[in-house]
């Protein structure tokens, strides 16, 4: 084995774990694997960057803005919606109907855009026919991944293998040369799922509740389970202030979803809402929380007087800063940013014309003339003035931010619930508008603490706030749970207040974020009451739950708020009646577009890149798109996936990687027969897919199976047709496919559903492939 072989085997090893662990994202180890390549000399420069320009990665971006087209205009819902009314009521005819219509869509367009325009028609029809949607929406998936084995657009690994060949000498693939083995596939596939999945599957609703008066998801969420009502003394110290003061929400992680004063019952409240003594509030949320605060003060204000000077020693200091005049922090809020977790620092005010912001500013929109006062140890000051997102500073403060009017000193009693949490899990900072900027504790001062800082009994803080904010947590002592009232759905809903269900969109940016983060709350005037993950729903702390793509989100608020909710591309409502209207008045023209460039590949008068640039052209001009909708369809991280990881296969091939994975291959299986061969590599192929992203396997299998097919004598067209289904037999696990995951939330999936339905129909996949294959693709 030669050293350039042993290189490449370690990166691709590399990459492997860093794509099953997912330790960083897919498409940032594909760019990494590119410079590595490049810095290595495994590749040439051209060689390094010809992903980008590859004809295999034109075609996927370009039938990613071809489906965005037809789902823009409403044909593939049109199509979805006349297919699906044929399916009736009986369960068998409904699963083939919606089986057969996701895979005819998934033929012609991007399949997780089919899916995920099929997912609200198939959960109105679940709701529709009284079923559980756990019993349809993994037939909906596979069905997608199934039908995009029929055509050479259907999936991104079609356009790679058929790519492949043309770069290896051979003629690529024709359009419908997949569906010679790819529709029996499909159909064997779904007929099982047909007969057999409704067994498999349980019976599991996140989108119907017990209650036929309300909307179906609530009770899913078990939200009714965390209903309940609080009620304001007489004398509340509450009365007068709004919600967004009063920090119910923040501080014991409820949601006031309704007000009732006098009988009346104002839903959806909106954060400036004034709250009244005797008032009753409906909320959901864990009224543990509020029983666990007790009799005994959380807080207590001491009379001593603090001031700035008390902030100051010499490892730490306080100075005022500018914003660059091209700094990218202008237009962000300081949450945004994360400036403690970034910076290493605290900004105590915010100094601008119109007047000093000196508390509850972290949500404050940063101008481009404010000064920030910052406090923070001397080493992370010199490198706040030397970045490039700064420029003017003083060390002598204004008098004009009268920071000692803000500052205080809070001990904690015995008792306070406080004790034990860190300065992280206080939550005195985001909640309460509190900054902790030092603790006395025995007569030591630590200024500057460390977030994760446990506090103790008797512990003195420095802290910058209001005593107004103090005393919040001392108030909530007064609330009183109304243990007689016994709310319900009915409660939560009217003509215009409801709840949706809502999952990230496929192209969606927001994966990694938490809801604090882009400001959800603030930007939609809604309230997520709950999110459904991975097999287990969540209601308390779900603003610094970082989202996940699958995620299903139960919100909460006004129609007219929802239906723009269903406006925004990062955001899939899984409720058909308040989805973005479409441009029907287009649809003939998208769809003409669309079968035009389809014609054109198929008579073999134009490849598929070039039809597919022009269709997408003709798309934006006819104005079935605008241009930045173009962009947007795009899924970018695939893109990006797959540019970087094309190198690697030259590199498999021009150090000898292949061939040694052939020569492998063939030694194992040909005591056997080349038709063992071939199952060996099927297998490889779709147990590679389980675990990493199917374009990635196809690159790595590609050079293997040509190698292999030429070393043999075996048609190479075999081989690949053989990986090229393998590849998109992605049934074993959610994370094979992103079309598993959008589902897993909506369906209330677990892992081992995908594992019960997905091993059974493998082997039937499997099965019709190696059978099927002799005919239409022989060996020899």
């Amino acid at each position: 084995m030669s050293n350039d072989i042993l290189l490449t085997l370690t990166i691709l090893g590399i990459s492997v774990i860093l794509f099953i662990t997912e330790k960083i994202s897919v498409d940032l180890v594909a760019l990494l694997v590119l410079s590595v390549l490049g810095l290595t000399k495994l590749v040439t420069p051209e060689e390094a960057l010809s992903g980008f320009s590859s004809p295999a990665v034109v075609t996927v971006w370009a039938v990613f803005i071809l489906s965005a087209g037809l789902s823009r205009t409403g044909v593939a819902g049109w199509l979805g919606r006349q297919l699906l009314r044929l399916g009736g009521s009986g369960e068998t005819r409904l699963i083939l109907v919606i089986m057969g219509t996701a895979g005819f869509m998934s033929a012609f367009m991007n399949n997780v855009g089919a899916t995920a325009m099929l997912l609200p028609v198939v959960l109105d029809i679940s709701r529709r026919t009284n079923r559980s949607p756990s019993k349809l929406l993994i037939p909906l998936a596979f069905s997608s991944l199934l039908g995009g084995m029929t055509s050479l657009i259907g999936t991104p690994a079609n356009i790679l293998v058929s790519n492949a060949l043309k770069d290896f000498g051979h003629q690529s693939f024709n359009f419908f040369d997949f569906g010679l083995v790819g529709i029996f596939v499909a159909l064997g596939g779904m007929l099982f799922l047909a007969f057999f999945s409704r067994f498999l599957l349980p019976e599991r609703d996140l989108t119907r509740g017990k209650s036929k008066n309300v909307h179906d998801m609530s009770d899913a969420f078990a939200i009714h389970k965390h209903l309940f009502v609080l009620c304001l003394p007489e004398d509340s110290h509450l009365a007068g202030k709004t919600l967004m003061e009063s920090r119910l929400g923040s501080a014991l992680s409820m949601n006031v979803v309704g007000i009732i004063r006098n009988g009346h019952t104002e839903l959806a409240p909106g954060p400036d809402a004034l709250l009244q003594s005797n008032d009753r509030l409906l909320v959901t949320g864990k009224p543990d929380i509020l029983l666990n605060l007790g009799h005994e003060k959380q807080l207590v204000v001491e009379k001593d007087k603090i001031s700035v000077a008390d902030l100051i020693s010499e490892d730490v200091n306080i100075i005022e800063l500018a914003l660059s005049d091209d700094s990218p922090l202008f237009g962000k809020t300081l949450n945004e940013i994360g400036f403690r977790q970034k910076y290493g620092c605290i900004v105590l005010a915010i100094w601008r014309e119109t007047g000093v912001l000196r508390s509850n500013f972290e949500n404050v929109l940063l101008r481009k003339d404010d000064l920030l006062l910052i406090q923070g140890n001397n080493e992370q000051l010199i490198e706040l003035i030397g970045s490039l997102e700064f420029k003017t500073f003083r060390t002598s403060l204004r008098d004009t931010y009268d920071l000692d009017e803000r500052l205080m000193l809070i001990s904690l009693p015995e008792g306070s619930t406080l004790c034990g949490k860190t300065l992280k899990d206080s939550h005195l900072g985001d909640t309460f508008g509190l900054g902790v900027l030092g603790i006395i504790r025995d007569g030591l001062i630590e200024l500057m603490p460390d977030p994760s800082e446990e506090l103790r009994v008797g512990d003195m803080l420095l802290v910058k706030g209001r005593a107004k904010d103090v005393l919040v947590l001392n108030d909530f002592q007064e609330l009183e749970i109304d243990e007689q009232a016994s709310p319900t759905l009915v409660d939560m809903e009217n003509e215009e207040i409801s709840t949706v269900q809502v999952v990230l969109a496929p192209q969606s940016s927001l994966a990694g974020k938490t809801l604090r983060e882009i400001n959800f709350r603030e930007k939609y005037g809604l309230s997520v009451l709950a999110i459904y993950r991975a097999g287990r729903t969540y209601r308390s702390d779900l603003r610094d739950m970082a989202l996940r793509f699958g995620d299903a989100f139960l919100v909460f608020g006004r129609r007219g708020k929802l239906n723009l909710l269903a406006d925004e591309p990062d955001f899939l409502v899984l409720t058909e009646k308040v989805d973005a209207p479409p441009l029907t008045k287009k649809a003939p023209i998208s769809a003409l577009i669309m079968a035009a460039v389809i014609l054109s590949v198929g008579i073999g008068w134009l490849p598929i890149e070039e039809a597919a640039i022009a269709g997408v052209t003709l798309m934006v001009l006819s104005g079935c798109l605008t241009m930045a909708q173009a962009y947007r369809a795009i899924e970018w991280k695939a893109i990006f996936l797959i540019a970087g990881m094309l190198p690697l296969g030259i590199a498999m091939q021009n150090t000898g990687t292949a061939r040694f994975f052939a020569d492998q291959m063939i030694s194992l299986t040909e005591p056997f027969g080349g038709y063992v061969l071939v199952a060996g590599l099927f297998l490889l192929t779709l147990l590679a897919s389980q675990v990493m992203p199917n374009p990635v396997v196809i690159v790595l299998m590609a050079p293997i199976a040509l190698t292999t097919a030429a070393d043999l004598g075996y048609s190479p067209y075999t081989l690949m047709m053989a990986i090229a289904i393998a590849a998109s037999s992605s049934f074993l696990s959610p994370v094979g496919h992103p079309a598993n995951v959008l589902i897993m939330g909506p369906g209330g999936y677990k892992f081992r559903d995908y594992v019960k339905v997905g091993l059974p129909l493998v082997i039937v996949v499997m099965v019709i492939t190696l059978l099927l294959l002799p005919v239409f693709w022989p060996l020899k």
